[in-house]
């Protein structure tokens, strides 16, 4: 229910942009958050790199930075093995869809995966080596926007839900509130 209300809506953001209903291309990118002591410890799992003992959220977004699939995983879970999932929900979901853009995790057979069973290129956009502090990645920055985004909503500054699938509804319903204000903004 919370998915087709947010996937209606978002719908409805990306015609008052200008755009088609259906987007042609994503970016993946996954974030670790601390889990409450509600989270129960078989889907709780702990983040080396980034020294965070709860789940992982895993999310697509378009050009817009609208959301277009989400999976709630341990954090132990590796971007790479998630990616596989959560690309073949979003080919389901998402026939138009043909390219992908991905930071540096998301390398290896993952993208002959995606590339000739789901027929969609995976491009991955690495730093160079020589940069040092925070840069700019062109498209990479649209789905850092849409974490920034979620996360004004307090409830998502850990994660609380004991399912992971009440876990993802939050991130849609914090999202479809994004979706909601923007369009408001808009009519006015």
């Amino acid at each position: 229910m919370v998915a087709e209300f947010h996937d209606r809506l978002r719908d409805r953001v990306r015609e008052a942009a200008g755009r088609d209903r259906e987007p042609t291309a994503g970016i993946i990118d996954a974030q670790s958050v601390k889990g409450a002591s509600s989270v129960p410890a078989a889907s709780r799992g702990f983040d080396g790199g980034k020294n965070v003992n709860g789940r992982k959220r895993h999310i697509i977004v378009d050009t817009l930075g609208l959301l277009l699939t989400v999976m709630v995983t341990a954090a132990s879970v590796t971007d790479r093995e998630a990616a596989e999932t959560l690309l073949e929900r979003l080919r389901r979901r998402h026939r138009r869809i043909t390219l992908v853009w991905a930071d540096g995790g998301y390398t290896g057979r993952l993208v002959d995966l995606a590339r000739d069973v789901l027929r969609v290129a995976l491009t991955v956009i690495k730093r160079s080596d020589n940069t040092s502090g925070l840069t700019v990645l062109p498209k990479r920055w649209l789905v850092e926007r849409t974490f920034a985004w979620l996360m004004r909503s307090r409830r998502l500054a850990r994660d609380y839900e004991t399912r992971t699938d009440s876990s993802e509804a939050m991130i849609r319903w914090s999202m479809s509130m994004v979706m909601s204000r923007r369009l408001a903004r808009r009519a006015h």
